[in-house]
Parts: structure tokens; C-alpha cells; sequence
């Protein structure tokens, strides 16, 4: 008799951890469909994309954009709606920039081009100058003030085609663009083109910010299509003598007001752990911010409505955050991270969605050792969905700020292949969303929410 109840207990106790497994596969499952039959993200990007559009931080646009999200989570349900206010850089475009290139022949070719985010202008008179190429920022440095003095310098650094994660490819070639011109300026140069960070060719200039060294003059800065790219740096092999006009408009404003927006669900048993769930509210002003990063924020605040919809009660509270400024400054993320140390709040887990709406694939994982096997352990839940992808590295850049104060941290990782197409272009409007994908992706955060909600890290 003790020995079959030694046995029966046995079996029960290995048993636990797969009833656990079933169980969570169906609430995982029941989130799903729920998402993908009732869910509402879709509707709200349309209405941040063709009601708001384009919502650079400090602009009016912006602010449209808190009031709107504060409403989207109040509809979601959200028991606590709320606004934290912030300071954010307030850079302006101006009217439309123009630039041409000129040959020795008088001919001239039209530029396809943007200002670099806070970079300065060049005035109403523009810039004229003979360009010099580079390839990269160390081929800019042995050229010296001698090649350099007195030029427009063309950066011209492709995205490498190789890479398959092509965030990789971005973080490579994304120097020339933050940090070109000023190391540009040290050697006297009067203005940069750079190519823009594009995946594939294409006659869509791409911006995104630029960070000036205090150190150097801060001089003009655009981004020209990678079509254009390609053709000038052909001219340029020839030995032609060429010279580029450019003439922008843009310029750094005072600091403004603005807000991060909170929603969250209470926590029943243990209300003081906090997991954040956002995106970023702010985007540049050449598109509507479809995927950067309107998909990030209707998928966050759809968290909150799913929850509530199918009566599921969060152990710990549950807070979706549309963080302002991400694009120029992290604003918004720093004044997070100090309200979170100025209330002593404890964060134990922080996902972001700031790599478009495209179909999840897996998630990037910022975390101990400890923390990281025990979200390892979600992967089998999530394999039907397509989510397959568990890797170490980067979560995002308003999230991975909360690692300070001892949070895990992750990133949603979308299929990339296509993100470049978009990414900081005209080309990132609603019309590239697919409904059905933007929806897995919430699906896939709202299941990762759920089971660290339930098991904690």
C-alpha cells in the first residue's frame, strides 16, 4: 500500500509541470484569438497614422498623440490612466530641403534628400562645395583636414547585405549617420551627405538623428537615397569634377513639454513588482510612424484590453507606457527610469516593441544568467505561433534603462527583412501595416506578459 501511494505521489509531482504547460498553452491560446478576432490595435494605429500622423517630440502632433493614447487606454480598460511629464529636445525641419549635384558640364542632378534629425541648417543661401567620398569613418580620419577642409563630405557606408539580422547591419552602418559629422567638422568640413540606412535601393532618403561633439563646429547634415548614393559615388570614380548644393531649414528649438503615457492594471497578489510593457509614442515627421513606433505602442495598450477582456487578473501590476522622445533624446525613458528610482518601484521584467509590426519571430533577451533560462523555459508555448527566436542581447531603448534598477529586459523581434524599407522614410505610413501581423506581434507580447506575470523572474 505505501509503496502504490509512493508511486501515485511520484507521478503527481511529475506530472505538475506539464498539467502547468497545458494549462498556460490554453490561456496563451485563448489571448490569441481573442487578439486576432477582437482586437482593437489596428483601429487605434489608424487613428495615431491618418488622424494624427507624423509626432515628433515638442511638436503639436505629439501632444495630439498622448491625449489620444491616454483615451485608447482608458478604453482598453486600464484601471489607471496617467501622464508624467518631461522635457524633450524640440528640433524643427523647416520648409523642404533642396540639394543638387553639378558637373564640370553645368548639368546638374536632383538629390533626393532629408536634414539629419537636430541637425543644424545651412541657412537661406545654402552650401555649395566640391565632395569628397568615404567609405568609412576610419577612411574619414586618415583623409585628414588637408582632403577634407573647405568640402561636403559623402559618407558612403552601405547596410551590409550579408547580415540576416539586419539591425546588425543598421548598428554597423548607423555611425556614419550619429556620429559623421562632427568628425567630418574636426577636419574642417563645411557639410555631410550620408547614405541613407536603407536594405535595399530605393529613391527615399531616410532621416534619424545625428549627435553633434561640442568639441567641433556643428555643420549641415543630410541623408541622400541609396539610389543617389550609388549614382554620385559612380561620378566620383570617374574623376569628375563635381560640386553639391544644399540648402536646409531646420533648427533646435528650446526644450519642450511633454509626457510619457501610463496605463496600468493593479496587481491582486503582489501589486509593488511591476512589469512594463510600451513603445514609443514619438516618431519622425517624413511619415505617419506606422512602424516606428505606432505598431509598438497600439500593441502595448492592446496588452491591457486583452486582459481585461478575457477576465484575466495579473498577479503583479501591469503597466503599459507610451514613452515620448525615443527618436532624439530618450527623454521620456530617463524620466521612467527616475520616477521608478524616486518611488523606489521594483521592476522585474520590461518588454518593448520598437522593431515594427511586421510577424514576430522571437525576442531579444537583456538579462542574468538566471533570469534568461527561466524565460527560455516560454519558448515551446510560443513555437506554433511562430516564435521561435530566444537570443541574448539588446531589449530596446526606452526598456533597457530599467536593467539599473534590476529589471529583465526584452525587445519583440519581428521578421526585419522588410523594416529598412520604412524605417525613418516617407514610405512608413498605415498602408504598410499589415492588420494580421500587427496582431501576432501583440498576441506573442501579450503571452510573454502572462507567463511573467504568473511566474515572476
Amino acid at each position: 500500500m505505501i509503496s502504490r501511494l509512493i508511486s501515485f505521489f511520484t507521478a503527481l509531482i511529475l506530472a505538475c509541470p506539464v498539467f502547468a504547460q497545458n494549462a498556460d498553452s490554453l490561456t496563451i491560446r485563448k489571448i490569441t484569438n481573442d487578439i486576432l478576432s477582437n482586437g482593437g490595435a489596428y483601429e487605434n494605429l489608424r487613428y495615431l497614422c491618418k488622424k494624427i500622423g507624423p509626432r515628433l517630440s515638442g511638436s503639436a502632433n505629439a501632444q495630439k498623440a498622448v491625449e489620444a493614447t491616454a483615451q485608447m487606454l482608458k478604453a482598453a480598460g486600464a484601471d489607471t490612466v496617467y501622464l508624467q511629464p518631461c522635457m524633450v529636445p524640440h528640433w524643427v525641419r523647416g520648409t523642404k530641403e533642396t540639394g543638387f549635384i553639378t558637373m564640370a558640364n553645368g548639368a546638374r542632378r536632383i538629390l533626393k534628400l532629408c536634414a539629419l534629425g537636430n541637425s543644424t541648417g545651412t541657412g537661406t543661401k545654402g552650401i555649395t562645395a566640391p565632395v569628397v567620398e568615404v567609405k568609412s569613418l576610419d577612411e574619414l580620419e586618415q583623409l585628414g583636414e588637408k582632403m577634407v577642409k573647405g568640402k561636403i563630405v559623402f559618407i558612403n557606408l552601405p547596410m551590409n547585405p550579408t547580415h540576416i539580422r539586419t539591425f546588425k547591419a543598421y548598428g554597423e552602418s548607423g555611425k556614419a549617420r550619429v556620429q559623421g559629422p562632427s568628425k567630418a567638422a574636426k577636419y574642417g568640413a563645411v557639410a555631410v551627405m550620408v547614405r541613407s540606412l536603407a536594405s535595399n535601393p530605393d529613391d527615399y532618403p531616410h532621416t534619424g538623428v545625428t549627435q553633434y561633439n561640442d568639441s567641433f563646429p556643428k555643420i549641415p547634415a543630410v541623408a541622400i537615397s541609396t539610389n543617389d548614393a550609388e549614382w554620385l559615388s559612380r561620378q566620383l570614380k570617374l574623376k569628375i569634377q563635381l560640386k553639391a548644393f544644399v540648402q536646409t531649414n531646420c533648427m533646435l528649438l528650446p526644450d519642450a513639454p511633454s509626457f510619457n503615457v501610463v496605463g496600468e492594471i493593479r496587481g491582486s497578489e503582489k501589486p509593488e513588482e511591476i512589469i512594463t510593457v510600451g513603445g514609443h509614442l514619438d516618431s519622425w515627421d517624413l511619415a505617419e510612424g506606422a512602424h516606428d513606433d505606432g505598431a509598438g505602442c497600439v500593441q502595448s495598450i492592446e496588452i491591457i484590453r486583452v486582459l481585461k477582456a478575457l477576465g484575466i487578473k495579473p498577479k503583479r501590476t501591469i503597466r503599459a507606457v507610451m514613452f515620448m522622445n525615443e527618436e532624439n533624446g530618450g527623454k521620456g525613458a530617463d524620466k521612467y527610469l527616475e520616477l521608478a528610482k524616486e518611488n523606489k518601484e521594483q521592476h522585474i521584467f520590461a518588454l518593448e516593441s520598437d522593431a515594427g509590426g511586421f510577424s514576430p519571430r522571437g525576442f531579444s533577451i537583456d538579462a542574468t544568467d538566471t533570469q534568461y533560462e527561466s524565460i527560455l523555459q516560454w519558448k515551446p508555448l510560443l513555437y506554433e505561433y511562430g516564435v521561435y527566436n530566444f537570443t541574448r542581447g539588446g531589449s530596446g531603448a526606452d526598456v533597457g534603462k530599467l536593467k539599473k534598477i534590476g529589471a529583465a529586459t526584452a525587445g519583440l523581434e519581428p521578421d526585419s527583412q522588410r523594416y529598412f524599407d520604412v524605417h525613418h522614410a516617407s514610405t512608413d505610413v498605415f498602408e504598410a501595416v499589415s492588420r494580421r501581423e500587427l496582431h501576432l506581434g501583440a498576441a506573442a507580447m501579450a503571452a510573454i506578459i502572462f507567463l511573467a506575470d504568473k511566474y515572476g523572474l
